[in-house]
């Protein structure tokens, strides 16, 4: 229909504009000649009044002397020459020889395009008008025709769309593996030799932001071998056997020009376990994933392909899809360690003017647990950041209020607070710091404000000097009694009765924390051993619970060893709180005039 509306469209503009350039050349109807007779024009002649006679085919002009009258057309018979006329009209010797007679031949181009022009304008008309309707109907036959094609994109080969393992920072390993990969296709004689086969396929595994599609795109870079690369998604349509088409369209486009490689992101989006009962066995999903596996490892081979897969969910990934001879190898995409983000940040400071005093260590040091992805967002919000201050170059200062906007939100300066839900968030937050400070297996507090962000009314940023891959028991009372310093602080100053909602957020946290450390990693007294089956379901895509592998005696057992748990941090929290008054009421003063501390302070108050 869209189509149909646009040829219209069309059709009636070119109309419009045919019948314009007709009215333009049609002129002015004042100016037009003035039809007569032969009797006329034969009286004119006879009384002397003309001027001269054109004679053009079928066609007399008459000019008269009065130059204010009109110019006169007479037509005249094709057998009859004006002689003749002049001669059966009696017109005396005398007037002839006064009268000036130009004879002009007539083109032939006039000839042919008045006699054509008015026959053919209508046909030409018809036959452009069905040209565009058949060409909107053939465009519709051919999407119906190819709607089974998997129509892949192939990687830029520009330079500002390639991308090699130069621009991947950190990920060393996986870069190591891809490399194989990559020398594999172009230098496949010495595996040969050894007997060594190409990998059928490579699946990257990893959390969001990692830099799974960018180390795709480095693989597209870096091999000069043709590179199509597919979403999950694009396979899956609601019409039956679409996606299994497209994948046997896909391979054969892959095979044609082999030595190639294959990228599917987010291939959870087809390859989920099958046999979740979710859809039946003709779900379109499954018949899309039974297709994947034919075209890796099948009777048909498939040889010089290379499928690279990646995905953020592999706990849901079939098995059958996860075997050797289909992805043979998996590749794990950590999130960054101090040393990668610092490679990261000097990757994409490139092209942002940083001042001198900028240590991007330090920027490292202040994010752990940001990934490749959150760390361009970071700088990129430092630039905006910059702009809307009117600078020149990126401050420090940018840099680090752009990380608490990245973990919290945009700040809001302007909510409006009373006198006294200000003075309870400044007791709130120096509880949480002064805890947190003064816990010697705690992280260190890196800054205090009461400043909104987000959806807190002020926050406490701790950040761990170095990565950490474990935790201790230690560490976990400590992070609990730095929680429960909010609520115990607020409790203290003003009283059981005038406890707010402020802590509630904490006491979720501490709560499951706690949960945690009884039920998964069996830091309790109830015995070296783990509660609960937390696999997720399948056939749904996330948990819906945990599957309750103990006794109802167990679970209320864990339930006290959860509250003991929170007590124990309670009462930590309190006995810091109570050896500490006077550094947590100096903490409370600066934040109720500064509303802002950074840690060098929160080091002298707390000295």
């Amino acid at each position: 229909m869209k189509d149909f509306l646009k040829n219209f469209l069309i059709v009636f503009l070119a109309l419009f504009l045919i019948a314009g350039v007709i009215s333009f050349f049609k002129g002015d109807d004042s100016k037009k000649p003035e039809i007569i007779g032969v009797a006329k024009m034969v009286e004119e002649i006879n009384a002397n009044t003309v001027k001269k006679v054109t004679v053009e085919g079928n066609l007399l002009k008459v000019e008269l002397k009065d130059t204010s009258a009109k110019l006169q057309e007479v037509k005249k018979e094709p057998t009859d020459s004006f002689g003749s006329i002049m001669k059966d009209y009696g017109v005396s010797d005398e007037a002839r020889k006064l009268l000036e007679v130009e004879v002009k031949d007539e083109s032939s181009w006039k000839f042919w395009a008045a006699n054509l022009i008015p026959a053919l304008l209508p046909l030409i008309i018809i036959i452009f008008f069905f040209y565009f309707m058949s060409r909107g109907v053939q465009g519709m036959n051919n999407k119906a025709m190819g709607f089974g094609q998997s129509n892949p994109r192939q990687a830029g080969a520009g330079p500002r769309e390639k991308k090699t393992f130069k621009n991947v920072a950190g990920a060393g390993e996986a870069k190591q593996e891809l490399l194989e990969i990559v020398d594999f296709l172009k230098h496949p004689k010495k595996f040969a030799q050894m007997g060594a086969k190409i990998p059928k396929g490579v699946l990257l595994m990893g959390a969001p932001g990692t830099g799974k599609t960018l180390l795709a795109k480095a693989v597209a870079g870096e091999a000069n071998v043709p590179f199509f690369h597919m979403s999950g998604s694009e396979f899956v349509e609601m019409f039956v056997g679409v996606g299994a088409s497209r994948v046997r369209d896909l391979f054969g486009k892959a095979k044609k020009a082999a030595p190639a490689i294959v990228f599917i992101d987010e291939i959870d989006a087809v390859g989920r376990r099958r046999g979740a009962g979710l859809g039946g066995g003709h779900d379109e999903r499954e018949q899309t994933l039974n297709q994947i596996l034919v075209e890796m490892d099948g009777f048909d081979p498939n040889i010089g392909v290379i499928v690279i897969a990646a995905t953020n969910r592999p706990d849901v990934l079939d098995p059958a899809l996860l075997r050797p001879g289909r992805f043979d190898r998996r590749v794990v995409l950590d999130l960054p360690d101090i040393k990668d983000r610092e490679e990261i940040l000097a990757i994409h400071a490139l092209n942002k003017p940083l001042v001198a005093e900028v240590s991007l260590r330090k920027i490292a040091e202040r994010t752990p647990g940001f990934s490749g992805a959150d760390l361009e967002n970071l700088l990129n919000e430092a630039a905006i950041l910059t702009v809307r201050r009117g600078l020149k170059k990126v401050t420090e200062d940018e840099i680090l209020e752009s990380i608490e906007k990245v973990l919290l939100g945009p700040e809001r300066k302007n909510r409006v607070i009373t006198e006294q839900e200000k003075k309870m968030t400044a007791y709130h937050e120096a509880g949480h710091a002064v805890v947190g400070h003064l816990l010697p297996h705690g992280d260190p507090v890196r800054k205090v404000s009461i400043i909104s962000r987000g959806q807190a009314g002020g926050y406490t940023l701790k950040m761990p000097s170095e990565d950490r891959h474990y935790h201790t028991l230690a560490q976990f009372k400590s992070e609990l009694a730095m929680i429960m310093g909010g609520y115990v602080v607020e409790k203290m100053i003003f009283g059981d009765e005038m406890i707010s909602t402020g802590p509630s957020s904490d006491l979720k946290s501490a709560t499951q924390l706690a949960k945690n450390m009884v039920t998964r990693f069996g830091m309790s007294d109830l015995g070296p051993r783990t509660f609960g089956e937390h696999e997720e379901m399948i056939f749904l895509g996330k948990e819906i619970h945990d599957q309750q592998d103990y006794s109802d005696k167990t679970a209320e057992a864990i339930d006290k060893e959860v509250s003991n748990l929170l007590l124990e941090a309670e009462k930590k929290a309190k006995q810091i709180i109570e050896l500490n008054r006077d550094k947590l009421e100096k903490m409370v003063a600066v934040l109720l005039e500064k509303e802002t501390i950074e840690q060098d302070e929160i080091k002298k108050i707390m000295e």
